[in-house]
C-alpha cells in the first residue's frame, strides 16, 4: 500500500525530503533546545489548515505555558494535548492544577491530565485511547523524548516506549514529530532511535546560523542527505536553501581548532595551557558556543602550528573527490626553521578521512634536526624531486628522485637536503583504523 504525500508546512523542508508520508515518525535532534519548536508549529499549522486532528503529548510544558505557546493555533477545536506535565514534573501542585478549575466546555481545545505519566504503558494506553476517539490520519507532536527520560529516569525505559509506540503510530496511519534535545542523550540511543524512525532531522546552530541535516528519510533518497542545509526564520517563516543553487559554504572555526589539535595529537588541557586560557574556553570554543579574542586566537594557531587563516578556509559540505589547491593548509612547526621547510596538507583536516595527504619542501642546502610530523602512527613519502640525505635508526641513509619510504615505529632524526635546489615530498599519514 502507498502512503500519501503530505505538507510539513515547509515547502523548503518537503523539498529537502522529498516528501512526508502519513505513517511518518519525525525526529527532530535539537542541538539547542529551541530549534525544533518552530518545525512543530509549521506542522500544526499545516494540519489545521488541512482540518487534521492534532494531538499535543506534554511532558515539558503546562497546559496554560504550551497555550500560550501555540497561540492563535490553540483555537482549533481539532486539537488535544494530551498534559503529561501536571501530574508529571509538575508534581500535582496546586499551581497547575488550579488550571483544570476553569469550564472545560468553554475551551474550543481539549485537554486531558494523564493521572499517572510516571509510568509508560499509562502513557501508552492514553495515547491508544485517545486515537481511538479520532478519524482521519491524526498527527502527533511529542514533546519531548528528553522530557520523558527525566520522568522516567532512564534510558532503557524511553527505548521501550520508543520502540513500542512509533509502529503503532505508523500501522494507525499518524504522522508524529519527536522532539529530542541531542546531547542529552547516548549516542547508543540515537542509533536505535534513527533505525526506527522513517525520518530524522539534524537541527544546528554554527556561529549563529542554523542548519539542518536530514539524517535519514526512509524510501524516498534525498539528494542532500547528510548535507547541512542552512536555514533562518522570519516573520513565522522557515526558508531552507532552493535545491539547485550554490551549495552552502561551511565556516567552522570551532571544528577546525578541534581537527588541528586532534591532529596534533594534543589534548585541550594541554593547548588551554599553552594558550594561556582555561581548558573549559578551548571546549567552548570547539563546540562554537564562544569565540576567542584575537591574541587568544593567534596563540591557539601558534601552538598548533598553523596560519591563523588556516581555522577561516571555506568548504564545501558535503562528499568530495577533489579538492582544490586553495584547500590546502600551511603546517608551521615552531620547533623546527620556516626558512628550512615548508609544509602544506593537502586533505582538509576537518574531514573524517582514513588518512592525510601533505606536500613537503626541504629548502636548498637546509637540515632538520628532528622528523618534520607530529603523527602516532606509520608514515609514507614519495621523494618528488630532488634529494635527501636522512638518518633512521642511527643509520645514514640518502633518497633520490622516484624513491618511496615508509615509516612504522622509528622516525629520521635528520633530515638534509644537500643541493641547491628544493627537495619536494608527498607524504601521507595514515590514521588508526
Amino acid at each position: 500500500m502507498v502512503k500519501k504525500k503530505v505538507s510539513s508546512g515547509i515547502p523548503g523542508l518537503d523539498r529537502l525530503l522529498n516528501g512526508l508520508f502519513i505513517g511518518d515518525n519525525v525526529v527532530l535532534y535539537d542541538d539547542a533546545g529551541s530549534l525544533a519548536y518552530p518545525f512543530c508549529m509549521k506542522f500544526i499549522q499545516a494540519s489545521h489548515q488541512q482540518e487534521k486532528p492534532i494531538v499535543y503529548v506534554s511532558f515539558d510544558r503546562s497546559p496554560k505555558n504550551l497555550i500560550q505557546t501555540l497561540g492563535p493555533l490553540a483555537d482549533n477545536p481539532q486539537l488535544t494535548i494530551l498534559d503529561c506535565f501536571t501530574n508529571g514534573k509538575g508534581d500535582k501542585a496546586e499551581v497547575f492544577n488550579k488550571f483544570y478549575e476553569k469550564n472545560g466546555a468553554q475551551w474550543p481545545y481539549q485537554i486531558i491530565r494523564v493521572t499517572d505519566p510516571w509510568k509508560p504503558d499509562t502513557v501508552l494506553d492514553a495515547i491508544d485511547a485517545l486515537h481511538r476517539t479520532l478519524s482521519g490520519d491524526v498527527r502527533f507532536v511529542m514533546e519531548s523524548l528528553t522530557g520523558m527520560q527525566d520522568l522516567w529516569e532512564g534510558e532503557d525505559q524511553i527505548l521501550k516506549f520508543y520502540s513500542h509506540s512509533c509502529p503503532r503510530l505508523y500501522e494507525m496511519d499518524t504522522i508524529a514529530y519527536w522532539i529530542v534535545e541531542k546531547n542529552a542523550h547516548s549516542g547508543r540511543l540515537r542509533a536505535h532511535i534513527n533505525q526506527i524512525a522513517q525520518v530524522a532531522v539534524d537541527l544546528t546552530m554554527t556561529q549563529g546560523r542554523s542548519c539542518i541535516k536530514i539524517l535519514k528519510a526512509d524510501k524516498r533518497y534525498p539528494a542532500d542527505l547528510g548535507i547541512p542545509v542552512p536555514y533562518f526564520c522570519e516573520n513565522g517563516e522557515i526558508r531552507l536553501r532552493k535545491s539547485g543553487t550554490k551549495k552552502a559554504v561551511i565556516l567552522d572555526l570551532g571544528q577546525a581548532v578541534k581537527a588541528f589539535r586532534s591532529h596534533q595529537g594534543m589534548s585541550q588541557r594541554k593547548l588551554a595551557r599553552l594558550a594561556g586560557v582555561t581548558p573549559s574556553t578551548i571546549s567552548q570554543i570547539e563546540n562554537n558556543n564562544v569565540f576567542p579574542s584575537l591574541p587568544a586566537l593567534y596563540r591557539i594557531a601558534e601552538n598548533l602550528s598553523v596560519d591563523v587563516a588556516s581555522f577561516f578556509r571555506p568548504r564545501i559540505p558535503g562528499p568530495k573527490d577533489i579538492f582544490s589547491s586553495d584547500e590546502s593548509v600551511r603546517i608551521i612547526r615552531s620547533d623546527l626553521d620556516k626558512n628550512s621547510v615548508e609544509i602544506a596538507q593537502l586533505t582538509p583536516p576537518d574531514l573524517d578521512l582514513p588518512m592525510d595527504a601533505f606536500l613537503i619542501t626541504v629548502l636548498p642546502g637546509k637540515r632538520l634536526n628532528a622528523h618534520f610530523m607530529v603523527h602516532k602512527g606509520p608514515e609514507l613519502g614519495h621523494l618528488v624531486s630532488g634529494r635527501l640525505d636522512l638518518v633512521l635508526d642511527n643509520r645514514a641513509q640518502d633518497m633520490s628522485a622516484g624513491d618511496t619510504i615508509f615509516l612504522g615505529k622509528d622516525f629520521p632524526s635528520q633530515w638534509v637536503n644537500p643541493l641547491t635546489e628544493p627537495a619536494t615530498l608527498f607524504w601521507i599519514n595514515m590514521k588508526a583504523q
